[in-house]
């Protein structure tokens, strides 16, 4: 009986959706299952970020960065502008979440040239996201000037974030780290250093005679040359505490600490990470680079179905519901970079 009845319903009837549960077509429905499938995987990705944040899975090697003082770059106008470009490209990807809903709107009107525009503004949208999110990884990776260990403990005068002058206790085993700006120009006094010793390393980081066991060298300040020496050097860098110092004497007293048994570190991968514990460095690529993959595969599905509008396939078949369908997925994306933005960045 159940046979007889399923060959009097027309295959689009069945599989259409009518207007039962929730008066959406089958295609829809299996998006909306898809996008809850991938919410509780982004769920449990953040979730597993404050786990290990506060410490819940283990005690943090280091304190957890602050946001504004990793992210602080850009792009040709150095450092000194806090998350303003990670702010720039969540307000573009919003904006082009708004074209998308245009490009459905003007779809439910069958307007072929609106929806052809609202979807390359989208596109470009989504080009520029990526193309943002792959400098941010390529100056995450690089670093901001790197640092050092200090072999000994040492109390250092500096600057508060205030501007008052305190007295630092700089620990055994402690991170001292260089300015953005001796990252860019420690490469070019390398090469200096190459042409005028011969192959020797530069001056401020070969390993002296005379060091004892632990790495310090009592020499140091007469063997730093002045013209190489860093402008500044950090503690706390990226923390709320941080303590800057600026004074050449304070600055060379710190370099003659440094442990020449470790090696510096600049930047971050999967096995380092200048800016704070190994766990920050792991998510950071792998809560950005899950993202960025959806986008990306976002990015893809626009342009083929912009190219299907461009032919007129949607115009022949009389409805242009693949673009609402790609437009929830991009919804989606938009959505979860809001979460990622306020979770990973500013909190």
């Amino acid at each position: 009986m159940s046979g007889e009845a399923s060959k009097l319903i027309e295959n689009d009837d069945l599989w259409g959706g009518g207007r039962s549960p929730f008066s959406v077509t089958y295609g829809k429905m299996m998006m909306w299952f898809f996008l809850v499938s991938d919410a509780l995987t982004f769920s449990g990705l953040l979730i597993s970020l404050g786990f290990f944040r506060t410490g819940v899975f283990g005690d943090l090697e280091g304190f957890w960065p602050v946001g504004e003082k990793v992210f602080e770059a850009l792009p040709g106008l150095g450092t000194g502008f806090p998350l303003i470009y990670v702010a720039l490209m969540t307000f573009l990807l919003i904006v082009s979440s708004v074209t998308m809903v245009l490009a459905v709107e003007a779809g439910h009107r069958n307007d072929k040239k609106s929806v052809t525009k609202w979807l390359v503004w989208t596109v470009i949208g989504g080009f520029f996201f990526l193309g943002s999110q792959a400098w941010e990884w390529y100056h995450f990776i690089h670093g901001s000037g790197g640092y050092y260990i200090s072999a000994n403990e040492l109390v250092v005068d500096g600057v508060d974030q205030a501007g008052e002058t305190i007295s630092y206790t700089v620990a055994a085993g402690e991170k001292v780290y260089y300015g953005a700006e001796h990252g860019h120009s420690h490469e070019d006094h390398e090469e200096e250093g190459h042409d005028e010793h011969h192959g020797h390393e530069h001056a401020s980081n070969k390993k002296i005679s005379g060091m004892g066991g632990d790495g310090h060298n009592d020499h140091a300040e007469e063997e730093v040359h002045e013209e190489h020496s860093p402008k500044v050097l950090y503690l706390n860098k990226y923390q709320t505490s941080i303590v800057t110092v600026e004074d050449a004497g304070t600055i060379t007293k710190l370099l003659a600490a440094k442990n020449e048994n470790l090696p510096e570190t600049s930047g971050a991968d999967l096995s380092s990470n200048e800016y704070g514990p190994q766990q920050y460095a792991n998510f950071f690529f792998f809560v950005t680079g899950f993202h960025g993959f959806h986008v990306f595969s976002g990015v893809i599905l626009n342009l083929i179905i912009l190219i299907m509008v461009i032919k007129g396939v949607m115009h022949k078949r009389g409805h242009y519901e693949m673009v609402e369908k790609t437009g929830l997925y991009w919804h989606f994306i938009d959505l979860v970079w809001v979460f990622v933005f306020t979770f990973f960045y500013l909190v």
